[in-house]
């Protein structure tokens, strides 16, 4: 029986996934919206312009064949950002660097693993509410799978930790300039406006997520048996120490140009631009500057790094995989379609269920469309007028959508980032749905009754476009 009930390996789902998008476009109809460009240059679709192709267009399993090469040249840049940290953490890993910082935070909270679960929350959820920080979070996972293992939990619970942050700081993000500021440019409301609510309701949504994994953690600790991960083996495999080394002037110049790394990333991303490319230009500079403060060799360093990157490799035929899901709805010419269908029967109910609605629209549709800034040119055209014909404020809107790309962000398998965070950690998909699935529910409950008060209480209401909907 339980071999009839086993979850297929993460590859099988994706491709299997593939295969049922290849076959919704041969039954969903075709068409699209008129799009024009931007202030930045970015497609965005025209509402009340769809309209169904003259002639359907059917995809053939060849062109199912050849999306899965051209989905890992479209996901390149993490797959790349991928590797490259994975090599870097292995010559950190080398300096001894890596051990020294797991045994100086065993030290401080071994006894009390409730507080260091809190801080990783909170702190990838602020870095994400504040500046949409997401693939940033990949150097971190074998770190948090080493330290967890250390303390006798389990990596689901490193994870946990990292996507709990990740997920909850996109979905109340107080000024995430890929998805809050780009939704209200949209809806035509003041840029940053409604700033009041998205920051009460930021402590409250992380307790949510810190109660879920810390409940699971309690749950291992007072029961291995309980782990979900018992029968999968710990990616570090043998490379654990003992014995942790203390931590000495060379490793504390390592941690330090670290903290320097990520000041400069967080400095490239705020002002230059940067992303994944430069973002991997950074960490080769570090593990480039970590070789020498460590004293290894050259030859040593590059088969560190080889290791790393060699390590990686079954996690960067994920991200490829799950990129081509997403590229046969867009062959197919169906993803304008599904968000036409489904925002029609919001039209037909009252504002309160209409906000809801929206929830659950831009939670589907962030599986077909994975980047939060391409899921706002796509939708919010739609949903912020369609908003002012049932009621619901455009402010409204947009926290729908934060809602639904943020939360649905951990879950679903066409993000990128999830697949190279599960891959790292050596979590199979099925264990993580299974882990991620209760979260998920009691953060879109909370979502609604959050969405359902501030209809009734007018959010918004104050910087509603003048010329719209009187």
């Amino acid at each position: 029986m339980s071999k009839t009930l086993k979850v297929p390996h993460t590859l099988i789902l994706l491709l299997g996934m593939m295969v049922t998008a290849l076959i919704a476009t041969w039954l969903v109809p075709q068409g699209f919206f008129d799009t024009t460009l931007s202030e930045s240059g970015r497609e965005m679709v025209v509402a009340g312009t769809y309209q169904t192709v003259a002639e359907r267009h059917y995809l053939t399993p060849w062109d199912l064949l050849t999306a899965i090469p051209r989905a890992f040249a479209a996901a390149q840049d993490v797959i790349f950002f991928v590797l490259i940290v994975g090599g870097v953490l292995a010559i950190a890993r080398a300096t001894g660097t890596v051990d020294a910082l797991i045994g100086r935070l065993l030290e401080r909270h071994g006894k009390k693993p409730q507080r260091l679960i809190f801080m990783v929350v909170f702190c990838f959820a602020l870095a994400s509410s504040s500046i949409g920080t997401a693939g940033e979070y990949i150097p971190f996972v074998l770190i948090l799978v080493a330290l967890c293992k250390a303390m006798r939990l389990d990596a689901m619970t490193a994870v946990g930790m990292i996507v709990a942050g990740y997920g909850i700081g996109y979905g109340v993000s107080a000024f995430n300039p890929f998805t809050v500021l780009i939704a209200q440019q949209i809806a035509e409301v003041p840029v940053y406006s409604g700033l009041w609510l998205r920051l009460a309701i930021f402590v409250p949504f992380v307790l949510i997520g810190f109660h879920h994994v810390w409940q699971y953690t309690q749950r291992v600790a007072n029961d291995p048996s309980q782990s979900m991960m018992l029968d999968v083996p710990c990616p570090l495999k043998d490379k654990a120490t003992p014995h942790y080394p203390e931590l000495a002037m060379r490793h504390k110049l390592i941690l330090g140009s670290f903290i320097v790394t990520l000041g400069v990333a967080v400095w490239g991303i705020a002002t230059k631009g940067w992303y994944l490319y430069e973002l991997g230009g950074v960490f080769i500079a570090w593990g480039a500057l970590i070789a020498i403060l460590g004293r290894l060799s050259a030859d040593e360093t590059a088969n560190r790094f080889i290791e790393g990157v060699s390590d990686l490799v079954t996690t960067a035929i994920l991200i490829g995989v799950a990129r081509g899901i997403a590229l046969i709805l867009e062959d197919g010419q169906i993803l304008h379609s599904l968000v036409h269908g489904m925002s029609l029967p919001l039209s037909y109910v009252s504002a309160e269920i209409s906000a809801i609605g929206m929830l659950v629209i831009q939670t589907v549709l962030n599986t077909f469309i994975p980047s939060g800034s391409g899921q706002a040119y796509v939708t919010m055209p739609l949903m912020a007028p369609l908003g002012d014909l049932v009621g619901v404020p455009r402010q409204v809107a947009v926290l729908a959508y934060q809602f639904g790309d943020g939360f649905s962000n951990m879950i679903i398998p066409t993000n990128a980032v999830l697949m190279g965070i599960l891959g790292m950690a050596g979590v199979p998909y099925g264990h993580w749905f299974r882990f991620c699935l209760p979260l998920l529910i009691k953060l879109m409950v909370a979502a609604s009754i959050v969405l359902v008060l501030a209809v009734m209480f007018g959010y918004g209401l104050d910087v509603q476009p003048s010329a719209v909907g009187s």
